[in-house]
């Protein structure tokens, strides 16, 4: 009998994913090298193309290494195998030169400084001790860089900058962590950093920094260049310094994110899970809402206006060297340990990226500018979330460290950009089974915001080689959003409008894998969504796949005195909420202390002659109206600030006692769920003197109650058993926890969000499943 052969073998591999800019070949070359094997290793325009030859065994042992354990910032996705004829030439494993066809491939996110790169940050011996761009192949801006793909130096903005010969020594050496590091550079070649501003002495780079510091010390406020745009930076600890920026920025009281020098500073702020923890020090170095101490440890104390009226602090740690530096090294003269960190623009625009505009549209909010000459290829703001008790994260703010990582797909789409809404806008770019979401834009409230919007959208599709054959938008009439998706479409690409709590519902299913052949029961509460009536619906339980829905229960409409704009009156929002349910104003009302005569007058009449008085059905408006009912919040001074104080004043009594408020459900094929009976509820214990909190805390109580309630009734005329929670109403902890306790106990299977936002962040991933899976005479 003749005995197997047992000569080379020969394997090529497509390997497909996120693995480029991640040191994906020279860890190719290592493995090989180590095995022995023979052949190369290359970029593609779809990813990464490997031919390797040797004994079987070893090849065998590099395919399954390749695939299971990559370097830490790959993804491997899919890993395409083909044997060929072994050519028996031998000779050392190559690392070829990208190839520029088509195809496509992955770039991965920005990514904090590794621990490889800090460590030489402060080591005088090396040569980037304190550069302020150092970075590896494990590390630094990558989507906020690349111009293009391939992704190589070439195609970002780092290609203005030739490399000295040191750093070209060590781009070119396989056995260097900076082998093919795209960002690579040092003090002799690399970007430089400057110090500007009026009544400033201008510096660069060491000296730039430590006068920012000073600046930082001193209660002055600084435009600091990041990966993606301008932060606002400001000593959180200085009273008058944080004000003075809430001032300048006419913030209202919305709460700021705080920049903190490392883990200990956060942890004498506050109380930290091990799940926290690691969300803040992990590579993508989100702002995580943490539960601030009562009173602060050892360490510094933040300003009560850095986060006025809520028991949540937003904190993040460095994630670049410029952060590190700033913060300062062992020996530095010392500065703020605790720093606001806001996005750099005004009100309603989006986040400055280039130098110049800086100079100009953060006039007179800052006082000095700390700047850098490499440019921004696109803005990318940073990324918010909240972790769950069980550990699980709620991503409520989705961009740095995420984009533009894909979404795997549960069915294929067609090629399709879906546009979100007007609030919280997100693109989402989709093809085949990949969506990819765009960076966190902002409110689309003017012209600088669309260009923003489609700027990102247009970098988006250069990177993922995606051109969209179909465009979709939310069906409301006067969205900013949708007229940009008309003028994008134009004549040559059909639109398709997508109901906005339709596409909530969907976007949760797409998240969580399904696809769409049996319905979910969907509960889509938000502040506001055009309804197929016309009117404003946002407290929606809807039975609901891709391909259509059903309004199954819905809260009971009340008006909307003086449309959008009434939002900004939670005590006007309450007493229609009264006037609907039949219920006086009574004087002992805190609703109606808060408004003027004059204002009372003129809401009666609004109110019964319904003049600019929308029927609204949302969850959001209800919220609204009973914090001003509990006397927590009367006038809001920024989106969703009376429902948050609500949630706030909630947990401080969330355990006082297991009191629900009660709401009427009543209807046929349509169920009407009715507040009435919990406004009678409240207002008795409110003339009881009954305490604010505890007010909140059974309101609360009550709505989820009543979800379950009308959860149960519809699996009890469908059959349907899965629950998906959906909407920006749900980004509120305590209701969502609420919610999901009693249907998980009620055998209910519930889809929370995690990685894509419940609020109108995630809007887009639903538009994108409901008009690129339905069928093309479905488009408009």
């Amino acid at each position: 009998m003749t005995a197997p052969a047992t000569g080379p073998v020969r394997r090529r591999l497509t390997v497909h994913g996120t693995v480029q800019g991640v040191g994906f070949r020279p860890y190719v070359h290592r493995l090989a090298a180590q095995s022995g094997l023979a052949g190369f290793v290359g970029n593609t325009g779809d990813g990464v193309l490997i031919e390797v030859e040797g004994p079987a065994e070893e090849v065998d042992r590099f395919c399954d290494l390749l695939a299971h354990r990559p370097p830490p910032l790959a993804a491997v996705t899919r890993v395409a195998h083909e044997d060929l004829p072994a050519t028996g030439t031998g000779g050392p494993f190559a690392i070829r030169s990208t190839e520029r066809a088509g195809g496509r491939t992955q770039l991965p996110p920005d990514t904090a400084t590794c621990a490889d790169c800090l460590r030489e940050l402060a080591d005088p011996d090396d040569r980037r001790h304190r550069h302020p761009f150092l970075t590896c192949t494990h590390c630094g801006p990558r989507f906020t860089i690349a111009t293009g793909m391939p992704y190589d130096r070439v195609a970002t903005t780092m290609a203005g900058f030739p490399m000295c010969p040191d750093c070209a020594r060590e781009y070119g050496d396989p056995a260097d962590r900076r082998f093919h590091a795209q960002p690579v550079a040092c003090p002799g070649c690399g970007p430089r950093l400057t110090l500007s501003g009026p009544g400033v002495r201008p510096a660069r780079d060491a000296d730039a920094l430590a006068a920012a510091r000073a600046l930082l010390a001193a209660g002055r406020i600084v435009a600091v260049k990041g990966l993606g745009g301008y932060h606002l930076a400001c000593d959180a600890t200085d009273p008058g310094a944080v004000a003075t920026l809430r001032d300048r920025k006419e913030r209202g009281g919305k709460a700021f994110a705080v920049m903190c020098a490392d883990l200990a500073v956060v942890e004498s702020l506050a109380v930290l899970t091990d799940a926290e923890r690691a969300a803040l020090t992990g590579p993508r170095r989100p702002i995580v809402l943490v539960r601030r101490r009562a009173t602060s440890a050892d360490g510094p104390r933040p300003a009560d206006q850095v986060c006025p009226g809520s028991p949540h602090l937003g904190v993040m740690l460095p994630y670049t060297p410029v952060h590190t530096l700033l913060f300062g090294l062992p020996g530095d003269p010392p500065g703020p340990r605790a720093l606001v960190m806001t996005s750099g623009n005004r009100s309603g625009e989006p986040i400055v990226t280039d130098d110049a505009e800086a100079l100009t549209r953060l006039a007179g909010l800052a006082d000095a500018w700390l700047a850098h000459d490499r440019p921004i290829a696109v803005p990318c703001d940073d990324s918010l979330l909240r972790v769950r008790p069980d550990g699980s994260e709620q991503v409520l703010r989705r961009s740095r460290g995420y984009v533009p990582r894909p979404l795997r797909l549960p069915v294929a789409v067609r090629s399709a950009l879906a546009v979100g809404g007007d609030l919280k806008n997100a693109p989402c770019l989709g093809e085949g089974d990949l969506a990819w979401f765009g960076p966190h834009i902002g409110d689309m409230g003017d012209l600088a915001t669309l260009d923003a919007a489609g700027r990102a959208a247009d970098h988006l599709s250069r990177l993922t080689n995606v051109t969209p054959r179909l465009v979709a938008a939310d069906r409301h009439p006067g969205y900013h959003s949708g007229g940009w998706a008309r003028r994008r479409a134009g004549t040559r690409l059909p639109l398709r409008l997508v109901q906005h709590h339709h596409a909530h519902i969907a976007s949760a299913m797409a998240e969580h894998g399904l696809d769409g052949t049996t319905p979910v029961i969907g509960v889509a509460f938000d502040g506001t969504g055009y309804g197929d009536d016309g009117t404003v619906w946002g407290g929606e339980i809807l039975l609901a796949d891709y391909t259509g829905y059903r309004r199954f229960a819905h809260l009971t409409p009340a008006p909307l005195p003086g449309g959008d704009a009434g939002v900004a009156n939670p005590c006007r929002l309450a007493l229609a909420r009264l006037w609907a349910a039949g219920l006086p104003w009574t004087a002992d009302l805190p609703s109606v202390t808060a408004c003027t005569q004059p204002e009372l007058d003129l809401l009666k009449r609004q109110l019964d002659r319904q003049v600019a008085c929308v029927p609204t059905s949302s969850m959001g408006r209800l919220f609204d109206a009973v914090a001003s009912l509990t006397g927590v919040c009367h006038r809001a001074g920024y989106e969703a600030q009376a429902a948050l104080e609500l949630e706030a004043a909630a947990l401080e009594a969330r355990d006082a006692d297991a009191v629900a408020y009660p709401f009427g459900l009543a209807g046929g094929a349509t169920l009407a769920c009715d507040p009435a009976p919990m406004l009678r509820a409240l207002l008795a214990d409110r003339r009881r003197r009954t305490p604010a909190p505890v007010l909140a805390a059974r309101f609360h109580r009550g709505v989820a109650r009543a979800v379950t309630e009308i959860c149960r009734r519809a699996r009890g005329a469908t059959g349907l058993g899965t629950v998906a929670l959906t909407g920006g109403v749900f980004a509120n902890a305590l209701l969502e926890e609420s919610c999901s306790a009693l249907l998980w106990a009620d055998g209910f299977t519930v889809l929370r969000h995690g990685e894509v936002p419940p609020n109108d962040g995630g809007l887009a991933l639903g538009q994108l499943m409901v008009a690129a899976t339905a069928p093309h005479h479905e488009t408009e």
